[in-house]
């Protein structure tokens, strides 16, 4: 289980990583959330390094469109 303010940074992120995707991306933000967590839970909380996972997972998040 994650602290709050654990939980908190992780959401900053994927909101600041995600900014310029639609809440309608349902599958592309999961992806992302899920890449991060998986980062925080091997022990990674900096900021940049979670920023960068995230970048990295958009860039490779399904999308509805082809």
């Amino acid at each position: 289980m994650l602290d709050p303010a654990t939980t908190a940074l992780l959401r900053a992120v994927l909101d600041e990583v995600c900014e310029s995707v639609s809440k309608r991306e349902i599958g592309a933000r999961t992806h992302v959330a899920s890449k991060i967590l998986e980062a925080a839970t091997r022990g990674e909380i900096s900021p940049e390094a979670l920023k960068q996972v995230g970048r990295d997972a958009l860039s490779h998040a399904p999308t509805m469109w082809p």
